[in-house]
């Protein structure tokens, strides 16, 4: 699955938002995707790293209008936990060489909000 069609739209409401300084971002899915497909299209797509992927199916609500009755769909909302703490990780390479591992990664997703 293609990052593109893994991401379908944010969601903005006000939980979300308050979320955001957390580091919490809120997208509506694909309802075949799984988390590690979310985590991986969140990171190619937006150049962040992802720390942990929560997913909930939406139940769709019964609606009327007027006599007729209808259901919206169901759709499944991913709520993603990116790395805000940018360090420089250190580890022991061949021959005990101490060395540094320093990814470009954002710390936030300015895209999200369309800005």
């Amino acid at each position: 699955m293609k990052p593109e069609d893994v991401i379908v739209a944010p969601v903005v409401t006000e939980k979300s938002n308050d979320n955001m300084q957390q580091g919490k971002y809120t997208f509506e899915v694909n309802k075949k995707a799984t988390k590690v497909d979310i985590a991986k299209a969140v990171e190619k797509l937006f150049e962040v790293k992802v720390l942990n992927v929560n997913t909930v199916t939406v139940r769709g609500k019964n609606k009327r209008m007027g006599r007729y009755e209808g259901k919206t769909p169901d759709w499944k909302k991913a709520i993603v936990t990116i790395d805000r703490n940018l360090e420089e990780k250190t580890y022991l390479a061949k021959g005990g060489k101490a060395t540094k591992m320093s990814k470009k990664y954002k710390d936030t997703i300015d895209e999200f909000m369309g800005a």
